[in-house]
């Protein structure tokens, strides 16, 4: 078979596009320290790399949601750690105004730190993150406290919320996450529970009496600062048909709240850690998912580079046989 020169060319050049693709994708691996940059790579790889990618992507959208709502509930705690403050320091004051050694003048200066103790209950109960009222459940664009316009010290019924001093205009739905697929876990308190003492299973509406009784344990913080800055100023001691129903009574009843409030931040304590737990379970999945990702499509930085040398190699004798061929004339067979 006759071999002509035409046909030593067309190989020399097959080879030498040969080598320098094959060159070319083996920089393109190294620049891009990934061996799967197209489906014609390895199309045994795509299925695998692609639900990998996918489940990769869910599990760093539970982490950023995780974190977020972990933000949120390390501020709601914050602000019950002032409510915590408000209710211990409303007590003492209510204490000393027992006292029989106070005169009106003391009283009225004791009430107006107590009033001012219930507009810092007041800021703490309509604090926001990001514009957005975080004890207002789903209502997060309405201020969920707003004072009672109907109030009459008068006609105060404890057991029935429509006569108390402020009204809540949020809902009872608080917020729930998803930690894991299937999973939910409530991320903030809704304000008729923590700041009202109703349960969410008990409130309908700031127009609807919440209790047909009230609730064992619980109280409206509202209500306690407010009467008790009304026994105070009124100077009743322990008359419990007078204003304010007494201070004897207010001081039991502070107590009560704080208590109140207590045990809301410890349940909100406890699924702060489960969420943290759940960022951390998530990090590790992650981290894992990576790995499996890592091994269908990353490349090995030392194998990568000894193959881009061997195949420089190549291209370079290659291109010294292809010089010297292309000398050769019919001259040099005479």
């Amino acid at each position: 078979m006759k071999v002509t020169e035409n046909s030593t060319y067309r190989l020399m050049q097959t080879n030498l596009d040969r080598i320098t693709n094959n060159l070319l994708e083996i920089r393109k691996n190294g620049a891009t320290g990934l061996k799967l940059n197209k489906a014609s790579d390895d199309p045994g790889a795509i299925r695998p790399v692609l639900t990998t990618r996918t489940q990769i992507s869910k599990t760093e959208r539970y982490i950023e949601t995780m974190g977020v709502s972990l933000d949120k509930m390390e501020t709601s705690d914050g602000h019950m750690a002032n409510v915590e403050n408000i209710m211990q320091r409303a007590k003492e004051l209510t204490i000393s105004a027992v006292n029989s050694g106070m005169n009106n003048e003391d009283l009225v200066t004791i009430a107006d730190e107590i009033a001012e103790l219930k507009e810092q209950l007041l800021d703490s109960a309509n604090a926001t993150i990001d514009g957005k009222y975080i004890f207002a459940g789903y209502e997060e664009n309405t201020k969920p406290f707003i004072p009672n316009p109907a109030y009459d010290p008068a006609l105060y019924d404890q057991t029935d919320s429509t006569t108390w001093p402020y009204t809540y205009q949020g809902d009872a739905n608080p917020t729930e996450l998803e930690i894991t697929p299937g999973e939910y876990i409530e991320v903030n308190m809704t304000g008729n529970d923590l700041f009202m003492g109703i349960s969410n299973a008990n409130w309908v509406d700031s127009a609807t009496p919440a209790l047909g009784q009230p609730e064992a344990n619980r109280t409206d913080l509202f209500s306690i600062l407010t009467r008790a800055e009304e026994a105070v100023r009124a100077g009743n001691v322990d008359d419990p048909l007078g204003a304010g129903g007494s201070i004897q009574a207010q001081i039991d009843n502070l107590e009560l709240a704080a208590n109140q409030n207590r045990r809301v931040r410890s349940r909100m304590g406890v699924r702060a850690g489960r969420v943290e737990s759940a960022i951390f379970h998530q990090q590790e999945v992650s981290v894992d998912l990576k790995q499996i990702l890592s091994r269908y499509q990353d490349a090995d930085a030392i194998e990568t580079f000894n193959e881009i040398v061997k195949q420089e190699s190549a291209f370079q004798a290659a291109l010294n046989v292809t010089s010297r061929v292309s000398q050769v004339s019919i001259l040099d067979y005479f």
